[in-house]
């Protein structure tokens, strides 16, 4: 799951909202995108009170990871990020190497 900022919400809305809506995969795209997206709640310690529907559906159980990336956030469920930190790391060189000309 992920999110963001109210402000990088609304540029992730403009740029959704750019899409050729004569075309039906841009039509289904932000239907079932903006159809998932749900404002929450930071209490006054920081935390962020998710609804249970996020919860189910992402999968969420006790332990959770919250991720930074780039201009969002990722909640994952903490053995899940375990193992997908895991596989990734062993991929991390081939995948820097393809990606980024240093």
């Amino acid at each position: 799951m992920f999110g963001y900022t109210e402000s990088e919400w609304q540029k992730v809305q403009d740029e959704v909202n750019k899409l050729p809506f004569n075309k039906r995969d841009a039509r289904t795209f932000a239907r079932l995108f903006f159809s998932a997206a749900t404002e929450c709640e930071i209490d006054k310690q920081g935390r962020i009170n998710l609804p249970d529907p996020l919860i189910k559906y992402a999968k969420l159980t006790k332990n959770c990871v919250l991720t930074g990336v780039s201009k969002r956030f990722e909640i994952w469920d903490a053995k899940k990020w375990d193992d997908y930190n895991d596989q990734a790391q062993d991929d991390f060189n081939d995948i820097a190497e393809n990606l980024l000309d240093f």
